[in-house]
C-alpha cells in the first residue's frame, strides 16, 4: 500500500495564514473603497471578524509547531526569538511612520486606501510578535509543571480564545465591558507571571543577556502599543478598528507584564535563596536515606524515604516500589496517591510503550539507562521509571507518574537518581550487616561492604596543568569513616575536602557517605569556604546522631589568581611548603567540627583564610591516623616527624611525596603492625 507524506502542519497553516491575511486585506479595502466613492456598503463588517480570528488561530497554530518541534531550546535561544521577532516587528513599523513622515501633507499621505494597506502590515507583524512572544512565555511558566500551573495555563488559554469573540458582542468600542475585560486578563496575565522556576537555572553571564533581552521586548511591546494605537487617531480605521480587539490588547498586557516580572526578578535575583533552601532540603533527604538503615531494622524504612524524597522532588501525583522476593518476583512494598486498578493498567502500559518496554531485570546497567516520557493514559501523562541497582543486579524499581506531558525535567531527574543510588547503597548495607550476624561469613560480606564505601571515594581527583594531585585513604577496621573529594566547579577553580568522622567502623562509614552526599549538593552552589561548613553543619545537624561528629577542611583553588581560600572544623592544621623561602609551616586557622554545635551559633566558630601560591609550592592534607598511628613503645608519629619526613622527599613528585610519608608511617608502626585509626592523606604540588 502507499504510505501518503505526513503533512507539514508548520508550512500549512502559515501559507493559510498568509492567505487569511490577504482576504481581511481585500475586505477592508473594499470596503473603503465603497465608503470613499459613496457606494452602497455590500460587506459586513462579521466578516472582517471572522477573518481575524481566523488568522490569529492560524498564527498560533503555526507558532506551537514550530517552538513543539524545538523543545530541547535553552532559555536564552527561548527569549531571543521573541526579541528577532519583535525587532523585526518595530523595524517595520518603524519603516512606515518614517515613510508618512517623507509624504508630508502631500495627497498619497492622506490617502485611505495606502494607510490602510500599511495598517494591515503593521497589524500582522504586531500580531506574529505577540502570538510567537505569547508561546515562548508559555514554555518558561510550564519549566517545572505541576498540576496547577498547567491548569492555570489552560484556562488562560480559554480565556484568550474567548476574547477573540468579544468582538461580535462589542463592535469594536472601547467601553466599560472592554475595560473590565482587559483588567480581568491583565490580573490573570499578573497570576501566571510569578512562575520564574527558569530564572536561578541561568548563569551570572547569562541572566545579563535575559536582562538586555528582556528590556528589548518591553520597548518593542510599548512602541508597537503606540504605533497601532495611533492609527485610530489618523482615522483610518472607521469601519473595522483592530486595535480594539481585545484578544490583541490582551495579548499586549501579558507579554509585558510577563517580561516585566521576568527582568525584576533576573535584575534583583529574587529566587535565589529559594532554590538553596531547595538544594539544602535535597541534601537533608539524602542524608536520611543514608542514615535510614541500621542492623536490625527492616529495610523498608529507607524505602518509605525514597518514594515520599524522590514524590516531593519531582511534584509527582503518584507512585509506587517494586522489590524483587526470594523467587525474583516483583512484590509491590510502596504505594502512594494512585488507585489500584489505574496502577495496573499503567504497568500494563510500560509492557507496550518505548523506552519502558526495554527495561530488563537481568541486565546490569540498568542505572546507568533512563526511563521516562509521554504515556497514553487518561489521567497520568508522563512518567519515571527507576531501577533499583545494587552490585549490578537489579533489585527493585520505584515508578513515578504525574497528570501533565513532560513532567519530568533532567534536574529532577538527577537529584532523583541520586537518590536511588544512596538507597540502593543503604539497603545492600543493610542485608550484608544483618547476613554478617546471623552467620559466621561476617569478614567476607564485610569486604563487600568495604568495596561499597571504597567506591565512595574518587577514582579521579580533578586538576588541571597547573597542579599535581594524589590521594590514599586506608581502614583501620573493614571499613572507615576518612573521605576526600574534589570538584572542578569553574575554568582554573577547584573544590577540595577532606574530613574525617568520629568514631570507626560500619558507623563511621555511614556518616562518611552523608558527608560526601553534603558535599556533592551543596557545591553546585559554590559556595565560600566559611559558607559551606555553615550549611553543611545544618544539614548533619539533622541527621548525626548526638555523640557523633565530623572535623573537615575545604579548599577552594583558584589557578588563574593563584589563590587558596579554605575554612577549617576541627581538622588536622594543613601542611604548607613555600619554595620561595624553602621553608614548610603549619597552617594556623582555628573551626569547630561539624555537629558538635547544631544552631545558628556555629558561624561564630567559622573562620575562612587566604593565602597565594607560587610554582613548586606544595600542599599536604591529612587526617589524624598519621600523626596519632602509635609504635610499639607508645610514641606517635606526630606533627614534627611528619614534617621532617615531607622536608626529606619535597623535591619529588606528588604521588613520590605520598607514598614515601605512607612508608614511613608504616614502618615507624613496625613490621606486621597496623595504625589504630583510618588514615589518608593528600599531596598537591603546583608545577612549575
Amino acid at each position: 500500500m502507499l504510505k501518503l507524506p505526513t503533512p507539514n502542519i508548520g508550512k500549512i497553516s502559515i501559507l493559510v495564514a498568509i492567505l487569511t491575511w490577504l482576504a481581511l486585506l481585500f475586505v477592508d479595502i473594499t470596503r473603503i473603497f465603497q465608503s470613499v466613492n459613496q457606494m452602497e456598503n455590500t460587506l459586513a463588517p462579521e466578516i472582517s471578524y471572522i477573518l481575524e480570528i481566523l488568522f490569529f488561530i492560524l498564527v498560533y497554530i503555526f507558532y506551537n509547531y514550530s517552538i513543539n518541534k524545538n523543545e530541547n531550546i535553552d532559555f536564552l535561544n527561548l527569549i531571543w526569538r521573541g526579541v528577532s521577532t519583535g525587532l523585526l516587528a518595530t523595524l517595520i513599523s518603524f519603516g512606515i511612520s518614517i515613510f508618512y513622515l517623507m509624504l508630508g501633507e502631500s495627497k498619497l499621505g492622506s490617502d485611505p486606501l495606502l494607510s490602510n494597506f500599511f495598517y494591515h502590515v503593521n497589524f500582522a507583524f504586531i500580531t506574529l510578535f505577540l502570538i510567537s512572544t505569547s508561546l515562548l512565555w508559555k514554555h518558561l511558566i510550564l519549566y517545572q509543571k505541576s498540576k496547577k500551573v498547567v491548569q492555570q495555563w489552560q484556562a488562560f488559554e480559554v480565556l484568550m480564545l474567548m476574547s477573540m469573540f468579544f468582538v461580535f458582542i462589542n463592535k469594536n468600542d472601547f467601553d466599560y465591558s472592554f475595560i473590565f475585560g482587559l483588567v480581568f486578563l491583565s490580573i490573570f496575565s499578573a497570576s501566571l507571571s510569578v512562575n520564574l522556576k527558569w530564572i536561578p537555572y541561568l548563569t551570572f553571564k547569562e541572566k545579563w543577556k535575559s536582562i538586555l533581552f528582556l528590556v528589548i521586548i518591553l520597548v518593542c511591546t510599548t512602541f508597537l502599543f503606540s504605533s497601532l494605537s495611533s492609527y485610530s487617531d489618523i482615522g483610518v480605521t472607521s469601519f473595522v478598528n483592530l486595535t480594539d480587539n481585545l484578544f490583541l490588547i490582551g495579548l499586549f498586557a501579558f507579554v509585558f507584564i510577563y517580561a516585566l516580572f521576568s527582568f525584576l526578578v533576573t535584575l534583583f535575583n529574587l529566587p535565589t535563596s529559594s532554590v538553596f533552601e531547595q538544594k539544602l532540603v535535597e541534601a537533608i533527604n539524602f542524608q536520611r536515606l543514608s542514615q535510614s538503615i541500621k542492623p536490625g531494622q527492616d529495610e523498608s524504612q529507607v524505602l518509605d524515604i525514597l518514594i515520599d524524597s524522590s514524590m516531593s522532588a519531582s511534584y509527582a501525583d503518584g507512585g509506587w516500589l517494586e522489590i524483587l522476593d526470594k523467587d525474583n518476583i516483583p512484590q509491590m512494598i510502596q504505594k502512594r496517591f494512585i488507585d489500584e486498578e489505574i496502577r495496573e493498567e499503567i504497568v500494563a502500559l510500560f509492557q507496550t510503550i518505548k523506552p519502558f518496554s526495554e527495561f530488563d531485570w537481568s541486565l546490569e546497567d540498568n542505572d546507568t539507562k533512563k526511563f521516562y516520557g509521554k504515556i497514553p493514559h487518561n489521567i497520568y501523562k508522563s512518567a519515571f521509571l527507576i531501577p533499583l541497582v545494587v552490585n549490578k543486579k537489579t533489585i527493585g524499581r520505584m515508578y513515578l507518574v504525574k497528570e501533565v506531558r513532560d513532567g519530568f525535567n533532567k534536574e529532577m531527574i538527577n537529584i532523583i537518581t541520586t537518590f536511588v543510588g544512596q538507597a540502593s547503597i543503604s539497603v545492600e548495607n543493610y542485608r550484608l550487616l544483618n547476613e554478617a550476624i546471623k552467620t559466621e561469613r561476617y569478614k567476607e560480606e564485610l569486604k563487600i561492604a568495604q568495596r561499597v564505601q571504597q567506591s565512595l571515594l574518587p577514582k579521579e581527583l580533578h586538576h588541571n596543568e597547573k597542579f599535581e594531585i594524589c590521594g590514599f585513604s586506608v581502614a583501620a577496621d573493614e571499613v572507615g569513616g576518612d573521605f576526600y573529594e574534589t570538584k572542578d566547579l569553574d575554568e582554573g577553580v577547584f573544590a577540595i575536602i577532606i574530613g574525617d568522622v568520629s568514631g570507626k567502623g560500619t558507623s563511621a562509614a555511614f556518616n562518611m557517605s552523608q558527608m560526601k552526599g553534603i558535599f556533592h549538593s551543596l557545591v553546585q552552589l559554590k559556595p565560600n569556604p566559611g559558607e559551606f561548613l555553615y550549611k553543611a553543619n545544618i544539614a548533619l545537624s539533622q541527621c548525626l546522631e548526638r555523640n557523633h561528629f565530623i572535623t573537615t577542611s575545604y579548599f577552594l583553588l583558584d589557578t588563574s589568581q593563584q589563590t587558596i581560600r579554605y575554612s577549617r572544623a576541627g581538622h588536622c592544621p594543613t601542611l604548607f611548603y613555600d619554595h620561595s623561602q624553602d621553608k614548610a609551616a603549619y597552617l594556623s586557622a582555628d573551626g569547630l567540627g561539624l555537629g558538635i554545635v547544631r544552631n545558628a551559633n556555629y558561624r561564630n566558630y567559622i573562620h575562612e583564610s587566604e593565602f597565594s601560591f607560587e610554582k613548586e609550592d606544595i600542599l599536604v592534607l591529612y587526617t589524624d591516623g598519621i600523626i596519632e598511628a602509635t609504635n610499639k613503645k607508645g610514641e606517635e608519629f606526630g606533627y614534627d616527624k611528619l614534617k621532617s619526613t615531607f622536608e626529606k622527599y619535597k623535591n619529588l613528585s606528588a604521588d613520590k611525596i605520598q607514598e614515601r610519608i605512607i612508608n614511613q608511617v608504616y614502618q615507624f608502626v613496625g613490621e606486621g603492625g597496623i595504625p589504630d585509626d583510618d588514615f589518608s592523606i593528600m599531596v598537591i604540588k603546583f608545577n612549575p
